[in-house]
């Protein structure tokens, strides 16, 4: 089972700005430019990389997609900071 894991997030505050978002990521917008525009967290200026975690450091919510979610495809998911799009590159 992974302890670790790398991943990605833009975070906003409302649903239909999340479903906008992975509407242009299906369409093969980068992730990466998306997060630098419309990420509400400070993360989103590295765009949107959180760097490599533990599991257990997130939220429970967002934990369990970094460590149950398929990797390199971006998922929905909401906490009480928000709505995630989460997009896990890797796992160890």
């Amino acid at each position: 089972m992974a302890r670790t894991a790398h991943a990605l997030h833009i975070l906003v505050k409302h649903k239909d700005k999340a479903d906008d978002i992975m509407g242009q990521l299906k369409k093969g917008a980068k992730f990466q430019a998306l997060a630098k525009k419309y990420s509400t967290c400070p993360s989103g200026k590295k765009g949107g990389d959180l760097g490599e975690f533990r599991k257990g450091q997130m939220v429970p919510q967002f934990d369990k997609i970094c460590f149950t979610g398929e990797v390199l495809t971006p998922h929905l998911v909401k906490t009480k900071f928000g709505w995630h799009i989460v997009k896990v590159l890797y796992r160890t």
